[in-house]
């Protein structure tokens, strides 16, 4: 009896300095996330103050106002041309409108030749007069 009582003790210490595995958190996968492109714009994203002749206007009007384009490209979603003059470069950016589909200009950006910034209705003038 003694050595049987030995036995449970010496098991109870050994038992002591073996831990158990650690036990495993239950782990969820997320639910799958669906991404969607954000939303084309449809108006004119900036104020039209000094930029009425290009805001909203299509390619057809564009070319009747600075001829053809130097650059004609097609995106995704939308389409830049880009008006080169001796005074400035201006980028018109068009985007389908919301009823048509007809692509309009949503955006303008205007710089000199050496990439310095110029004032968007100030190349649209000078732009229109050559």
């Amino acid at each position: 009896m003694k050595h049987a009582i030995n036995a449970c003790a010496l098991a109870l210490i050994l038992a002591g300095y073996v831990s158990a595995p650690p036990a495993r958190a239950q782990t969820r996968q997320p639910a799958p996330v669906q991404r969607t492109a954000p939303p084309i714009p449809v108006r004119p994203a900036m104020g039209p103050r000094g930029l009425e002749a290009v805001m909203g206007k299509d390619v057809a009007t564009l070319k009747r106002l600075f001829g053809e384009p130097r650059l004609d490209v097609v995106e995704v979603h939308g389409r830049k041309l880009q008006f080169v003059g001796k005074a400035c470069v201006l980028d018109v950016f068009l985007y389908p409108d919301g009823k048509g589909r007809t692509e309009i200009v949503t955006y303008v950006d205007a710089r000199r030749s050496d990439g310095a910034a110029v004032d968007r209705a100030s190349c649209i003038d000078a732009l229109q007069r050559r």
